[in-house]
């Protein structure tokens, strides 16, 4: 489960973030490369783009079911982000 303590300064606020569980496997990006980027530099997957529409959310939603370590989290707000 992710944990919003732990997400990525990378990150854009919103409901939708990538905690420092990520593997870099890319599979977020494959799912929704709209919303989801890799740091090749640092090795991990963030959030570029919050969904707005029932389309997008879903995409996302797809993107968290595909996530092996679960590093995906939608409990995310609007408050500043994390630095990890």
């Amino acid at each position: 489960m992710a944990d919003k303590s732990a997400k990525f300064k990378d990150n854009i606020p919103g409901k939708y973030y990538v905690d420092d569980q990520c593997i870099a496997c890319d599979a977020c990006v494959m799912e929704a490369d709209r919303f989801f980027e890799m740091n090749d530099d640092d090795g991990h997957a963030f959030v570029k783009k919050q969904p707005q529409s029932p389309s997008e959310i879903q995409e996302c939603e797809s993107a968290l079911e595909s996530c092996p370590v679960e590093a995906i989290g939608r409990d995310g707000d609007d408050e500043q982000q994390a630095s990890v």
